[in-house]
């Protein structure tokens, strides 16, 4: 911008739109303790680092794998887990770098999801100790690319009702199946493969159980799923299993049914929350400073009723979503926190951010559809989140369940 000179009809070259505000307005965040506060800048420093070819990575639907692991470096993968081998943070903490990572980039807020909260959560709760010997720490320092694969084509929201299986064969598993929307699914890393046991006479047939998988293994193979328009800086794949021949010791043994899938995804279902507060913020803000510099009618966009109003409305919800996530942190650190009360997070900052961001875009005008002002890409990987780790019909039946002791799922 040093270079420009106004003209008639153009008085500015752009608009500084994607800074930081450190908006808190009920100071929700003004008490939390230092570890937890180093943790967040640890994540500033790197969103600053690295955003700029995020952005040109998103805009070509390229996932630079070597910035997305550098995360792991940071000891910002960790989410949470609680084991002696990880560097641990508090739930406050992993949902401050959460939301500050999707406040900086929602691909890379995926990938802090897929490699910490699923694969490496998988891994800590679930996992033999010789597998945790290997792969624990190259999964959470980044040196290993790792995938949670439960979803199916045809199995989503009903994945209780997965169809890849896994048969005995001597002193092997073979594993038969497909999957989709696997994050980090095809990037030469481990992948860990929810199955349905088919072995009469084993104790766990019928049981779904999760499996390690290299991916380098003959059988697996798979694709990275093109033309999305959401979370286009991180690849998801569709993964064919053909008779993929995996040792015994494969099998994570903590895990005995779809329960235990289902403890990983209610973890990870909090930081879905965060990740919501760190788009909807980077809209608000975005949003604010736009009101703030751009001139129509002789005055600031921010001079104008309807705009405060829509600041207003729009501060209302991101304050909302603060406190829910914090609330939620801290029951988490009690011990007391309950799945449901984290899909009722999930389900409000979701729809929430949604609507942030809509409001957002239509307040930048025709500049609220480029990318380099922010909101249209948050908009984008919006829907996704709003749809991962359970939709939201999923979630207000889940809820719905809980609040009326009835259960409305078919």
């Amino acid at each position: 911008m040093t270079d420009f000179q106004p003209r008639p009809g153009q008085s500015v070259e752009g608009y500084d739109v994607t800074a930081r505000r450190g908006t808190d307005y009920y100071a929700v965040f003004a008490d939390i303790p230092a570890a937890d506060r180093e943790a967040w800048e640890r994540a500033e420093a790197y969103i600053d680092e690295v955003g700029t070819r995020m952005l040109d990575a998103w805009d070509s639907a390229e996932y630079p794998l070597d910035i997305a692991m550098r995360m792991g470096g940071l000891d910002l993968f960790n989410d949470g887990i609680v084991h002696p081998a990880l560097t641990r943070l508090s739930p406050l903490a992993a949902g401050l770098v959460n939301m500050e990572i999707s406040r900086g980039d929602g691909s890379l807020g995926t990938v802090l999801a897929v490699q910490g909260g699923l694969a490496l959560r998988t891994l800590a709760l679930f996992g033999s100790d010789a597998q945790q010997e290997r792969w624990l720490v190259p999964v959470a320092r980044g040196e290993v690319p790792a995938s949670f694969a439960l979803t199916e084509p045809d199995h989503g929201s009903d994945s209780v009702s997965l169809e890849t299986v896994a048969r005995r064969a001597g002193d092997e598993w073979v594993l038969d199946g497909a999957k989709k929307w696997i994050g980090n699914g095809a990037s030469g890393g481990i992948t860990f493969v929810w199955a349905r046991v088919e072995s009469p006479g084993d104790e766990f047939h019928g049981a779904v159980r999760c499996f390690l998988v290299e991916q380098k293994t003959p059988g697996y193979v798979g694709t990275v799923i093109q033309g999305k328009a959401s979370l286009r800086g991180i690849h998801q794949a569709h993964i064919v299993l053909d008779g993929v021949r995996v040792p015994s010791d494969a099998v994570l043994p903590g895990t005995k049914s779809f329960k235990d899938a289902s403890t990983v995804l209610y973890s990870t279902r909090s930081g879905v929350a965060w990740s919501a507060l760190g788009h909807a913020t980077a809209c608000y803000e975005a949003a604010l400073a736009y009101s703030q510099q751009r001139v129509q009618f002789g005055k600031p966009l921010a001079k104008f009723q309807m705009v405060q109003e829509r600041l207003a409305n729009m501060l209302e919800e991101l304050t909302a979503m603060q406190l829910y996530c914090r609330w939620m942190a801290d029951l988490e650190e009690r011990g007391e926190l309950r799945p449901t009360q984290a899909s009722l997070a999930k389900y409000h900052n979701t729809r929430a951010a949604r609507r942030i961001a809509s409001t957002a875009r239509d307040m930048l005008g025709g500049n609220g559809i480029l990318l380099e002002n922010g909101v249209m890409q948050h908009m984008a990987d919006i829907e996704a989140i709003h749809t991962y780790e359970g939709t939201e019909s999923v979630q207000a039946l889940l809820i719905g369940r809980d609040i009326t002791g009835m259960s409305a799922f078919a």
